[in-house]
């Protein structure tokens, strides 16, 4: 179960890191993302499109196993 958590955070992350260069090819919004603003902070919670990588990484892991 902590695996699952420690790959989630990971993948959060890199999807955060990547985001800009995510949202050009539409992933980011996706319905599940959330985004809000906290006293001026922006906030970003990309659940939706990390759930579709992950499931893109695990599908080419076992295309190439």
């Amino acid at each position: 179960m902590i695996r699952w958590v420690l790959a989630i955070f990971i993948a959060l992350v890199i999807f955060s890191s990547l985001l800009p260069w995510l949202e050009k090819l539409g992933i980011g919004r996706l319905p599940g993302d959330l985004r809000f603003t906290v006293f001026g902070k922006k906030f970003f919670l990309p659940f939706a499109s990390t759930i579709l990588l992950s499931l893109a990484v695990v599908l080419l892991g076992r295309l190439l196993k």
